[in-house]
């Protein structure tokens, strides 16, 4: 097993600000604690609440790392007081609070998962972040079944291309919105049932049609703001609504007799401050219900594009240009 060093490069925000604000630091190797692993990291999956984080509108949790990034894939080069050493020299991805920009990353024993069978590392760091996202808010908190319809925005994210690929796996249709034709060529392309261009049509008029005036099922929302009524019209009776992100704003006005009358549930969640027991239950679900299909084949994360750690800049500058289609993953 190779010796682990006492210090790394990682890549820390020196204010907040735009993507140049990332820049590259030494610091200490981090110590895994009790019922943790340090994993010597072979690449980090790039998200949007990286970006707010270096924006200074969502820091890390109590605890938590100051450096960004949520998910990594590598390999366990050190386990934590009274872990056992079989771990040692296991590829694994993990879900983290923060600290995956970084050569090294202390990750809690109970948020790693295996690599898939087939899958390279860069793919591998692509997957807890939205996976554990998806999961949770569409098949957990929002409880869409087999045969459902549901709506998400922003298809051709990280979190809409995931939601595209699980919604396949477990044949749940879904509709997208993008903010272009060629876009919503590239949803399609994945997989989704029904791509909008919200910049050409009324996605509510378009919802509705598809749908034969029924509505969707369930709505995941990251947009907020005035989406959040229209999102309501878009809702079958009984539907369930679950916000993940309020990009365009955190109040809205509703009309409160219409989940009344129609029995409509409105629901949402933050992932990064829940506790490592919440989120060691839900990698279990996972692991059980979604990692044998993986390792079969049936389904790889949309891989935009990869990046040196060092060039985590050009990482963020990229997905605040609303370009690309799929994960964005540093390499290291």
């Amino acid at each position: 097993m190779t010796s682990v060093p006492t210090s790394m490069t990682a890549i820390a925000i020196s204010e907040a600000g735009g993507p140049e604000v990332l820049q590259p630091v030494e610091r200490p190797v981090p110590q895994p604690g009790p019922g943790e692993f340090l994993i010597r990291v072979a690449a980090a999956g790039v998200n949007r609440p990286d970006v707010l984080q270096r924006m200074g509108f969502y820091p890390p949790p109590p605890g938590a790392s100051d450096l960004p990034g949520l998910e990594v894939a590598g390999t366990i080069v050190a386990v934590g007081p009274g872990g056992d050493s079989e771990h040692l020299g296991q590829a694994v991805c993990a879900l983290v609070a923060g600290g995956g920009y970084a050569e090294y990353c202390v990750a809690p024993a109970g948020s790693c998962l295996p690599v898939p069978k087939g899958f390279s590392m860069a793919e591998a760091a692509a997957l807890p972040e939205t996976i554990f996202t998806v999961w949770h808010n569409l098949f957990e908190r929002a409880w869409v079944l087999e045969g459902e319809t549901v709506l998400v925005h922003g298809g051709t994210s990280g979190i809409g291309t995931t939601a595209i690929g699980l919604c396949k796996l477990f044949d749940i249709k879904i509709i997208v919105t993008c903010g272009s034709a060629d876009k919503c060529d590239a949803a399609r392309a994945l997989g989704a049932d029904l791509a909008i261009d919200y910049s050409a049509e009324d996605y509510v008029e378009a919802v509705k049609s598809f749908t034969g005036g029924r509505g969707v099922d369930a709505v995941l929302d990251m947009v907020g703001g005035d989406y959040v009524p229209r999102n309501l019209a878009c809702l079958a009776d009984d539907g369930r609504h679950v916000t993940i992100a309020f990009q365009r704003g955190a109040k809205v006005e509703i009309d409160i007799s219409q989940l009344m009358r129609r029995r409509l549930t409105m629901t949402g969640s933050t992932l990064r401050a829940r506790s490592a027991d919440f989120k060691a239950a839900l990698a279990d679900e996972i692991h059980r219900t979604l990692w044998p299909r993986l390792s079969e084949g049936a389904w790889k994360p949309a891989m935009d594009q990869s990046f040196a750690l060092a060039e985590a800049s050009a990482a963020h500058a990229r997905m605040q240009a609303g370009d690309h289609v799929g994960k964005i993953v540093l390499t290291i």
